[in-house]
Protein backbone atom coordinates (compact mmCIF):
# COMPACT_ATOMS: atom_id res chain seq x y z
CA UNK A 1 0.00 0.00 0.00
CA UNK A 2 1.09 3.36 -0.67
CA UNK A 3 1.01 6.25 1.75
CA UNK A 4 0.93 10.25 0.86
CA UNK A 5 3.43 11.75 2.54
CA UNK A 6 2.67 14.81 5.45
CA UNK A 7 3.57 17.88 4.47
CA UNK A 8 6.87 19.55 6.46
CA UNK A 9 6.13 23.36 5.75
CA UNK A 10 9.50 23.99 6.88
CA UNK A 11 11.55 20.90 4.85
CA UNK A 12 9.10 20.21 1.99
CA UNK A 13 11.16 17.30 0.48
CA UNK A 14 13.00 15.27 3.33
CA UNK A 15 13.32 12.35 0.84
CA UNK A 16 15.45 14.60 -1.58
CA UNK A 17 17.41 16.64 1.55
CA UNK A 18 18.23 12.50 2.72
CA UNK A 19 16.25 12.62 5.89
CA UNK A 20 13.74 10.01 4.56
CA UNK A 21 13.86 6.38 3.02
CA UNK A 22 11.95 4.33 1.37
CA UNK A 23 11.58 1.43 4.18
CA UNK A 24 9.62 -1.29 5.40
CA UNK A 25 11.55 -0.56 8.79
CA UNK A 26 8.36 -0.40 11.72
CA UNK A 27 7.97 2.71 13.45
CA UNK A 28 8.40 2.79 17.35
CA UNK A 29 5.74 4.66 17.93
CA UNK A 30 2.58 3.74 15.54
CA UNK A 31 3.77 0.18 14.97
CA UNK A 32 3.03 0.82 11.38
CA UNK A 33 5.23 0.28 8.13
CA UNK A 34 4.20 2.81 5.69
CA UNK A 35 6.95 2.57 3.54
CA UNK A 36 9.24 5.12 4.97
CA UNK A 37 11.57 5.87 7.65
CA UNK A 38 13.14 9.03 8.99
CA UNK A 39 16.92 8.68 9.20
CA UNK A 40 17.81 11.76 10.79
CA UNK A 41 18.61 12.98 14.10
CA UNK A 42 16.47 12.22 17.06
CA UNK A 43 17.70 14.21 20.53
CA UNK A 44 15.76 11.75 22.45
CA UNK A 45 16.58 9.40 25.91
CA UNK A 46 15.78 6.35 24.28
CA UNK A 47 17.73 4.54 20.95
CA UNK A 48 15.15 5.26 18.28
CA UNK A 49 17.67 5.50 15.23
CA UNK A 50 15.59 4.88 11.88
CA UNK A 51 12.94 4.23 14.13
CA UNK A 52 10.36 6.67 13.02
CA UNK A 53 7.71 7.44 10.50
CA UNK A 54 7.17 11.05 9.02
CA UNK A 55 3.80 10.44 9.78
CA UNK A 56 4.51 10.47 14.05
CA UNK A 57 7.48 13.33 13.17
CA UNK A 58 4.19 15.65 11.47
CA UNK A 59 1.58 14.63 13.86
CA UNK A 60 3.68 15.10 17.20
CA UNK A 61 3.35 11.86 18.50
CA UNK A 62 6.90 10.90 17.95
CA UNK A 63 7.27 13.97 20.44
CA UNK A 64 4.60 13.54 22.65
CA UNK A 65 5.50 10.29 23.76
CA UNK A 66 9.05 9.82 23.35
CA UNK A 67 10.14 13.70 24.01
CA UNK A 68 11.78 14.13 20.73
CA UNK A 69 13.18 16.61 19.55
CA UNK A 70 14.85 16.95 15.60
CA UNK A 71 17.20 19.60 15.49
CA UNK A 72 20.00 21.31 17.44
CA UNK A 73 19.42 24.71 16.74
CA UNK A 74 19.01 28.23 17.85
CA UNK A 75 16.50 30.60 16.59
CA UNK A 76 16.94 34.36 16.00
CA UNK A 77 14.54 37.26 17.24
CA UNK A 78 10.78 37.36 15.65
CA UNK A 79 10.50 33.33 16.02
CA UNK A 80 7.01 32.76 17.56
CA UNK A 81 6.70 29.86 20.19
CA UNK A 82 4.66 28.09 17.49
CA UNK A 83 7.55 28.23 14.77
CA UNK A 84 10.18 27.11 17.28
CA UNK A 85 7.88 23.87 18.26
CA UNK A 86 6.82 23.23 14.69
CA UNK A 87 10.56 23.04 13.39
CA UNK A 88 11.68 20.99 17.01
CA UNK A 89 9.34 18.68 17.06
CA UNK A 90 7.24 18.02 13.81
CA UNK A 91 9.88 18.72 11.19
CA UNK A 92 12.39 16.38 10.29
CA UNK A 93 15.88 17.03 10.77
CA UNK A 94 18.93 16.53 8.99
CA UNK A 95 22.65 15.74 9.52
CA UNK A 96 24.69 18.72 10.64
CA UNK A 97 28.50 19.09 12.19
CA UNK A 98 27.10 22.02 14.72
CA UNK A 99 24.51 23.74 16.18
CA UNK A 100 23.52 27.27 14.34
CA UNK A 101 20.77 29.34 13.99
CA UNK A 102 17.86 28.61 11.90
CA UNK A 103 17.69 31.18 9.18
CA UNK A 104 14.57 33.59 8.42
CA UNK A 105 13.39 35.48 5.93
CA UNK A 106 9.93 37.56 4.96
CA UNK A 107 9.25 37.37 9.15
CA UNK A 108 8.99 33.71 8.69
CA UNK A 109 11.52 30.51 9.24
CA UNK A 110 12.88 29.82 6.20
CA UNK A 111 12.47 26.25 4.89
CA UNK A 112 15.08 23.11 4.80
CA UNK A 113 16.10 22.23 1.16
CA UNK A 114 19.35 20.32 1.32
CA UNK A 115 23.05 19.42 1.80
CA UNK A 116 24.84 20.42 -0.56
CA UNK A 117 28.85 20.84 -2.11
CA UNK A 118 29.83 22.26 -4.67
CA UNK A 119 28.70 20.17 -7.38
CA UNK A 120 24.81 20.88 -6.20
CA UNK A 121 25.76 24.82 -5.46
CA UNK A 122 26.47 24.55 -9.58
CA UNK A 123 23.72 22.52 -10.43
CA UNK A 124 20.57 24.06 -8.37
CA UNK A 125 22.05 26.90 -6.29
CA UNK A 126 24.13 28.98 -8.40
CA UNK A 127 23.38 32.52 -6.67
CA UNK A 128 24.85 31.12 -3.37
CA UNK A 129 28.37 30.48 -4.50
CA UNK A 130 29.27 34.47 -4.86
CA UNK A 131 27.71 34.85 -0.95
CA UNK A 132 29.49 32.02 0.32
CA UNK A 133 32.54 33.28 -0.78
CA UNK A 134 32.10 36.23 0.93
CA UNK A 135 31.33 34.45 3.99
CA UNK A 136 34.68 32.38 3.87
CA UNK A 137 36.59 35.58 3.44
CA UNK A 138 34.91 38.01 5.78
CA UNK A 139 33.49 35.34 8.56
CA UNK A 140 36.08 32.11 8.28
CA UNK A 141 38.72 35.10 7.47
CA UNK A 142 40.12 32.77 4.54
CA UNK A 143 41.28 34.54 1.64
CA UNK A 144 42.95 34.52 -1.68
CA UNK A 145 43.80 31.12 -3.50
CA UNK A 146 42.98 29.30 -0.25
CA UNK A 147 39.35 30.72 0.05
CA UNK A 148 39.17 29.67 -3.51
CA UNK A 149 40.09 25.98 -2.32
CA UNK A 150 37.98 25.93 0.83
CA UNK A 151 34.78 26.78 -1.45
CA UNK A 152 36.16 24.05 -3.88
CA UNK A 153 36.43 21.22 -1.12
CA UNK A 154 32.44 21.50 -0.19
CA UNK A 155 31.05 17.65 -0.16
CA UNK A 156 27.48 17.25 0.03
CA UNK A 157 27.88 14.26 2.51
CA UNK A 158 30.68 16.18 4.43
CA UNK A 159 32.70 18.45 5.67
CA UNK A 160 32.48 21.36 4.87
CA UNK A 161 29.55 20.99 3.17
CA UNK A 162 26.38 23.69 3.00
CA UNK A 163 22.73 23.26 4.38
CA UNK A 164 20.58 25.38 2.05
CA UNK A 165 17.45 27.28 2.90
CA UNK A 166 15.14 29.10 0.72
CA UNK A 167 12.44 31.30 1.94
CA UNK A 168 8.89 30.61 1.73
CA UNK A 169 7.83 34.02 0.40
CA UNK A 170 10.30 35.28 -1.81
CA UNK A 171 12.66 33.77 -3.67
CA UNK A 172 15.55 34.23 -1.32
CA UNK A 173 18.31 31.17 -0.75
CA UNK A 174 20.43 31.19 2.28
CA UNK A 175 23.34 28.75 2.60
CA UNK A 176 24.54 28.12 5.81
CA UNK A 177 28.05 26.58 6.07
CA UNK A 178 28.73 23.31 8.12
CA UNK A 179 32.27 22.06 9.08
CA UNK A 180 33.56 19.75 11.71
Amino acid sequence: MSYALPVFRFHPDPIASGSLVRSDATCRVCGGSRGFIYTGPVYTEEEVEDALCPWCIADGRAHAELHAVFHDVTFPDGTTAGEMAEIEERTPGFAAFNPFEWPRCCDLPMAYVEPAGIAELRERHRTLEGLLMATIVHELGISGGAARTFLESLRRDGSPCVQVFHCLSCDTVHGHIDRT
